[in-house]
């Protein structure tokens, strides 16, 4: 079992960066992959990111390739989502996720409660 909490969200503004980070309880944080997701009002869940156990491997979504960076530390337990040149589009309730492989997935087994990030223009 894996308890996720996401933290870091807020408010910018258009062209801004933000991080968000997602702290994971339990021991095995460093075997998940791990995933970004986000949710816009009115709009269906969305994939945003991934990254495998070890870090050396990373998949984005067209949408934030070039602007978004996914990392970890396993020795902090923690993933982050470095978000560069933020768009209004941006907006949305971010999710990280953890699957129980250690390689990218689409399968994911643990969420956190997610953290909003609002970018205005």
């Amino acid at each position: 079992q894996v308890h996720l909490v996401e933290s870091g969200g807020g408010l910018v503004q258009d062209g801004d960066s933000l991080r968000v980070s997602c702290a994971a309880s339990g021991r095995t944080f460093s075997t998940y992959a791990m995933g970004w997701f986000r949710q816009a009002p009115r709009k269906e869940r969305e994939f945003v990111a991934a990254i495998n156990w070890s870090g050396d491997s990373t998949y984005y979504a067209d949408s934030v390739k070039g602007r978004f960076t996914i990392s970890r530390d396993n020795a902090k337990n923690t993933l982050y989502l470095q978000m560069n040149s933020l768009k209004p589009e941006d907006t949305a309730v971010y999710y990280c996720a953890a699957s129980r492989s250690p390689y990218i997935t689409t399968q994911y087994d643990y969420w956190g409660q997610g953290t909003q990030v609002t970018v205005s223009s």
